[in-house]
């Protein structure tokens, strides 16, 4: 089992760091265990490309022409994807930039259909930073901070969590990088060790992951609380819209 710590993730705050653009802009990175790049692509309805991104600056650029060809920020989004050894057996880590795949509770049920999946991802200069464990379909842990954790078991990563610096019953150590920590958690539930030369390095498949469809409704409930607290509840079908 991976022993790896915040220490381990200092990297991602260097200047030089490959990383630095997805802090910049935001990112979401996902790993799942014996699950093909290609069958990952097939599993959320991604569109394959052809063409392969030689490292990550390649993927950055390709990113930034996929968003120039849209008049407006485009619902779909596109991810590179390639296999890396992890704890029993292969991973595909699956990354992009301003895209939402790793924290789609649709998408990650079916990733995680009969494995593993996880994922953490920031939107960029806001604070939101999450991370996502699913096992067989199941959503077992996530948290944006580390003390306000949900899913059907949230706690049982918390000895796990205070390993790499991360604290479940409160405030987190101002000198532990939490995202650093984050990171470090997802290693040990994967055993995948992401570096700056992995990232840097590797032939990304290219995907274009669809907008999220919208599920349809029959009725709406409209709660309005007047200026002496009263509360008023109008429920409207959607055949009266």
């Amino acid at each position: 089992m991976s022993s790896a710590t915040a220490a381990d993730y200092g990297w991602i705050r260097s200047p030089a760091s490959p990383f630095a653009y997805g802090l910049e802009v935001g990112y979401t990175l996902t790993l799942v265990r014996g699950v093909s790049p290609s069958e990952l692509f097939r599993i959320v309805g991604a569109e394959p490309r052809d063409e392969e991104c030689d490292g990550l600056s390649d993927l950055i650029f390709e990113q930034q022409e996929f968003l120039d060809e849209s008049e407006e920020w485009p619902d779909a989004f596109l991810t590179g994807a390639f296999t890396v050894p992890g704890e029993g057996g292969e991973w595909t880590l699956a990354l992009e930039f301003g895209g939402d795949l790793g924290t789609r509770p649709r998408l990650m049920e079916a990733l995680s259909a009969g494995t593993r999946a996880v994922s953490h991802s920031s939107n960029g200069g806001k604070p939101m930073d999450f991370f996502h464990w699913y096992e067989d379909g199941e959503l077992r842990t996530t948290f944006e901070w580390p003390a306000d954790r949900s899913g059907s078991t949230p706690d049982e990563l918390n000895a796990m969590m205070g390993e790499v610096g991360l604290n479940p019953a409160g405030d987190t150590d101002p000198s532990v990088d939490t995202k650093a920590a984050v990171m470090a958690l997802a290693e040990r539930l994967t055993g995948v060790r992401v570096t700056a030369q992995l990232l840097a390095e590797s032939e990304y498949q290219l995907g274009v992951v669809p907008e999220e469809p919208v599920e349809e409704w029959e009725s709406l409930t409209i709660d309005i609380t007047d200026a002496h607290g009263e509360r008023t509840y109008a429920q409207l079908r959607r055949d009266q819209l």
